[in-house]
This record gives C-alpha cells, structure tokens and sequence, in this order.
C-alpha cells in the first residue's frame, strides 16, 4: 500500500483547514493524515503498514522471483502467481448468488457485489466523487494530482497509471494477443475482447433505468444515460460548444487546429479520428463485416447496420417539438430543427454560400475543386458522392426495389418513390410566398423563386448563355458536344437526355398515362395535359413586356419573344442558314438530304414536313371519293378524311370544320 491507499484509508481521519491548493502534493496529503506511515529507503514509497513496506523491497530492484509455467510470466509476490494461473484454467471458483456471474478471485467478486447493492464507500475528499471500490479511487485521485509517472519511452505520452502504459505501448508494437474463440478476431486489450464476446452472446447486461435500454457495456449505459439528463460536462475552450463525453471534445478540438494526424496508407487520405481512418480503409478491403439478420444484407460499419435495423422496425422515436415530424435518427432530428431556426452555421470560404449541415458544405466545396473521387468500375463515370455512385450503379444492375402500391410504378430510389407518391396524394406543401404558388417539393420551389429574382448563377463557359439551374447548364453543354448517350433499343435513335428517350419510348408503346379530369383526354406527356388543361381554364399565364400579349404555353412564349429579339439561335450546319425554332431547322435539313419522309397514303405522294402532307390531304377531302392506295390498313388521319368527304358531299359545314380540327391535332 503506497501514499494513495493512505489517502483512502484514511478517509476518516483527515486534519481539516481552510488552505486552498491548486495540486495536490505528497506533502499536502501527509499533513492532512493523522496515520503514522512508512517511509521506503529504496525508492521513498510511502505506505500505512509495515507489511506493505517489506512486500514493497523487490520492486526497486526489478526482482521478480515468482515465474508462471505456462506463459513465463514473472510476479513479485507469489499471491499474484496464483491468482494469474486461474487466467490459465479458466477457472471461476467465486460466483455472484444475484445474477450467477463467476470470477476468478475473490476479491473481484466482493467488487461485482458493490454493483447490486449500489453501495460506493470510497469517497474523494476533494470533491466528493464516490466509488465502489478502492482502485476506482485510487484512479480518480491522480487527476487531481495531475501527475502521469508513466512515461513512453517512444513516443513520450505520459499516463496516470501503468496499466495505461501498457494499453498504450501496444498500439507501437500493432500486438493482438487476445483472439475470439469463435471468429478468431484478434484484440489489443483484453477488456476489447471481453466487449466482443458479448456480440456473440448477444448479452446486454447493462439496462437504462429510465427507457429500459440495454447495453453490452457499462461505459455505454454511461454516455446512454447523459442523453437523458442532458448534461454536457465537456466544453470547448475556444467555441464554448459542449459535449456529453470527453472523446467527442478530444474529437471537436481537432477541427479547431486542422490537424489530420491518421493518414490512408494506400491513397493518403488524412483523417482527424482513427475510426475515421479505420471506417475508410473498408473501402478498399470491401470488406462487409456486419450483416444484417432479418434481410442478410452486409455493411461496412456498425453504425449503418444500426441505421438499417431501423428501416425493418419502422420505429421513429425522435419526434420534433415544433412540428411533430418523427425520426429514426437522432441526427436526422437535429438537421429538421434547423429548417424551422433556418440557420446555416455552415458557409463555404469560396463563394460564402451557407448550408444546415457540415455535410452539404463537404459536397459543395468539391464543385469549386472539381474532386470526384468516387469511380465507376463499370463505366469508369465519376462522382464526388459516394451516395451518387451507389445510386448511378443501380443504372447499370436496372433493380427498382422501390415499388409504387397504387400504380405498381418502381423505382431505383427511396427518395424518387416518396417524391412519386406525392403525385397520387396531390399534396403541395411547399408555398412561394411571393405569387403563392404552390409545389409539391422544395427543391421545385426552390428553382421556381429563381424566376422571381431572375438570378441565373450557372453560366456556359463556351457562349455564356446562363441558366437557373445546374441540370439546364448540363443539358445545355451537349448541345456543344453534340453527345447522345441515350439510345432507343427499338429504333435506335440518340437522345441527349434521359427523359428525352423515355418521351420517345411512348411513340412504340402508344402509353397515354396523363388524363383530363374534366373530358377524359390522354397525353402521353405530361406538358401536353398541362397545356391542355389552358385550354379549360383559359388561363394564358405567359405575358409579354414588350407588347403585353398573351400566351398559355410557356414554349409559344418564347417563340414569341425571338420575334422581338430577331434571334435565331438554331443555325443549319450545311448551309448556314438560321432559324428561330430548332423544329424550322429540322425540316430545314430535309432539303439537303432530300428526303421526304411523309408519304400519302391515298395518292403516294411524298413531303418533307408533315404539315404539307396534312395540307395536301384536305385536297383529297373535296374529292367526291377516294381509295388508299395502300394494302394496309387505312392510318387514323385517312378515316377522318372520308369522314370530311361524306361531310362535303351532304354540305354539313360545321361538322367538316370538328373533322377537319381533328385531323390537324392528329386526333
């Protein structure tokens, strides 16, 4: 027993005084002790027994008499040689009659008993801080000291205790000698190992008094419990920001200093925590160690096991005060509450553009350094997300595990199947606070504010011509390229976008999903219903500046406004002629290819635009009868044009003029 087990046993018998000290010293406990102690002539050990002095001899000497057979350990005392042999046996004599946990020695089961019976006789006398048993104390005392005897002779990091030390020297050698039975998983630390057992087990014995969660460990019952009263102890000196555990404050200076000492041995990445290093370095292993047991799907990190787990239960147990929106994620809570402050502590250095979350503002400063880190090894495509390659993967496997239940519609996404499913709903949260206008998401309102201010940020690099948003500015820049990545499996005709090609996929299947509520009309677009739609309300939206007319479609609009500008921005590669619309320029090209796609089907005559042949299709209507020339079926527009002749002959002008409506729309 050295100075600190004085200090303890003593417990009762302090001297007391009013002297403040900012440490405390082996001479400011001695004088505050009545007990005669023992002075060690070796090494200066102070100790309240004699026995404990005369036991203490070797030690300076480094004498270790006492050497294990079986591992070769060497002990001081031959007391400590048998209670290691048990370590060897495995055997567990001592055994708790409360909950049958079995230990080794005796004196580790009198500790365990303190655990039931809440019992904490060791008390620090400087603040009062209780403890269940006497090395708890012990411990507890050195930080008020302040002294770490302990020093590491590589690296020099000094410890309070020598056990520490000892933890720590293994992280130089990289040594794992405790190794699972079961997954032959290898260990620093006995007490890892003692924790890795229990996710075999599946032992929690660790409960919350409070919300009956269990716990594998008592340190995590421990930072559990925090949450629940709310305290954070540890606070930042520099931001006054507080945390509920010490490693969460270690983490958070780190990012006051910039320092990023845990570096990716294979592509040098620098990371401020080594869990941080260790969670990426599953990147290149592949590695998928946690697996979920319901759906047997496979993570990388427990946290994302964890996260799954959560889509299986459907429990959302964080619920927002404000609103009453509900959440599985603490995380995903605390950024909804910033919606309602409407803060954004986040601002990019670059451009000064604030963000809610630390995240977004990672994902933005990679479009100022133009970073994709994240390769296909499909295509070799890149991203600077890795949420982005997972999802562009999914382009190339083609699963849409996202079914829609109503109209069986699936999707490759979650958050495209939820933003779906507001179309049935008919639901239109989002509200422009200028015009009122209403959207279904954010991100509409968003871009739709934009033509209230004007503001076009996304600028072509070649000719300058500027857009509101990202996604125009990418469409835009293949106009350049000229690049068609889309390709019709059928027909084999190109397309610049997506949705271009999923447009045309309709002329094969003739799929009219967009219905009129109020006479039933299909669409296969959905810009062609909502065009129609103008046509009931008689809505005309679209006004011009310069001479206030009118117009219901927004593409009228702008070819409307080419008249006042004299721009003609779509010019004929051949001959270098400039037109005003690009469909001008497109039966334009006819003339130097000279094809003539639109044939007759009564008389085989051929045109290079369809509205000649519909033009010449009405000279056939004034003839008395006509035959198609075809062995075919007669085409829609040829019925409705017997159907004009029938009408001419009995001179019903008005039904002529329905017919002769429905042929040009190709109804």
């Amino acid at each position: 027993m050295n100075l600190l087990d004085d200090l303890v046993s003593a417990s009762n018998e302090w001297l007391t005084c009013n002297e403040k000290f900012e440490e405390v010293s082996s001479n400011v406990i001695l004088t505050h002790i009545k007990k005669e102690t023992h002075v060690s002539e070796l090494c200066g050990s102070i100790f309240a027994q004699k026995s404990n002095l005369k036991s203490n001899f070797p030690t300076p000497t480094k004498e270790k008499p006492h050497a294990c057979e079986v591992c070769n350990k060497t002990f001081t005392q031959k007391g400590n040689l048998k209670s290691h042999l048990l370590t060897h046996s495995k055997e567990k004599p001592y055994i708790c009659e409360i909950c049958n946990r079995a230990f080794t020695q005796k004196g580790s089961l009198k500790s365990h008993l303190l655990s039931h019976s809440k019992e904490k006789p060791y008390a620090c006398q400087i603040c009062s801080k209780a403890f269940t048993q006497r090395g708890s104390l012990k411990n507890h005392l050195l930080t008020h000291s302040k002294v770490k005897p302990h020093v590491c002779e590589m690296c020099g990091k000094a410890f309070t205790q020598k056990g520490q030390l000892k933890s720590h020297l293994l992280t130089h050698t990289k040594e794992k000698p405790h190794i699972c039975e079961i997954c032959n998983k290898a260990f620093a630390h006995s007490v890892n190992l003692k924790s890795h057992l229990l996710t075999h087990s599946k032992e929690k014995p660790y409960i919350c008094e409070i919300c009956s969660r269990a716990f594998t460990q008592k340190c995590n019952l421990k930072s559990h419990l925090l949450i629940h009263s709310k305290e954070k102890p540890h606070v930042c000196v520099f931001c006054n920001k507080a945390f509920t555990q010490k490693g969460s404050l270690k983490s958070h200076l780190l990012t006051h200093f910039d320092e990023k000492p845990h570096v990716c041995g294979i592509c040098h990445k620098a990371f401020v925590q080594n869990s941080s290093l260790k969670s990426h370095s599953l990147i290149h292993s592949k590695e998928k160690t946690h697996v979920c047991e319901i759906c047997n799907k496979a993570f990388t990190h427990r946290g994302s096991l964890k996260n799954h787990l959560l889509t299986h239960s459907r429990e959302k147990l964080h619920v927002c005060d404000i609103c009453g929106k509900t959440f599985k994620q603490k995380g995903n809570l605390k950024s909804h509450l910033l919606t309602h402050s409407k803060e954004k502590p986040f601002v990019c250095e670059i451009c000064h553009k604030a963000f809610t979350q630390s995240s977004t503002l990672k994902y933005h400063v990679l479009t100022h350094t133009n970073e994709k880190p994240y390769v296909c090894e499909v295509c070799n495509k890149a991203f600077p997300q890795r949420g982005s390659l997972k999802n562009h993967l999914l382009s190339h496997s083609k699963e849409k595990p996202y079914v829609c239940e109503m109209c069986g519609k699936a999707f490759t996404q979650k958050g495209n199947l939820k933003s779906h499913l507001l179309i049935h709903s008919k639901e239109k949260p989002h509200i422009c606070e200028i015009c009122k206008k209403a959207f279904s998401f954010v991100s509409n309102l968003k871009t739709h504010l934009l033509t209230h201010s004007k503001e076009k940020p996304y600028a072509c690099e070649i000719c300058n011509k500027a857009f509101t948003q990202k996604g125009g500015l990418k469409s835009h820049l293949m106009t350049h390229t000229k690049e068609k990545p889309y390709v019709c499996e059928i027909c084999n005709k190109a397309f610049k976008r997506r949705s271009h090609l999923n447009s045309h996929l309709r002329t094969h299947t003739k799929e009219k999903p967009h219905v009129c509520e109020i006479c039933s009309k299909a669409f296969a677009y959905k810009h062609s219903l909502k065009s129609h739609l103008l046509i009931h309300t008689k809505e005309r939206p679209f006004v011009c500046d310069i001479c206030n007319k009118d117009f219901a479609c927004r593409s009228s609009f702008k070819y409307h406004l080419q008249t006042h500008t004299n721009e003609k921005p779509h010019v004929c590669e051949i001959c270098h002629k400039a037109f005003a619309q690009r469909n001008t320029l497109k039966s334009h090209s006819f003339i130097h290819i000279d094809e003539k796609p639109h044939v007759c089907e009564i008389c085989g005559k051929a045109f290079r635009q369809k509205s000649s042949l519909t033009s010449h299709l009405f000279t056939h209507a004034k003839e008395k009868s006509f035959s198609v020339k075809s062995a075919a079926e007669p085409s829609h527009i040829v019925k409705v044009l017997q159907q004009i002749s029938e009408c001419i002959q009995q001179k019903k002008t008005q039904m002529i003029v329905e017919s002769a409506i429905k042929c040009v729309r190709g109804n």
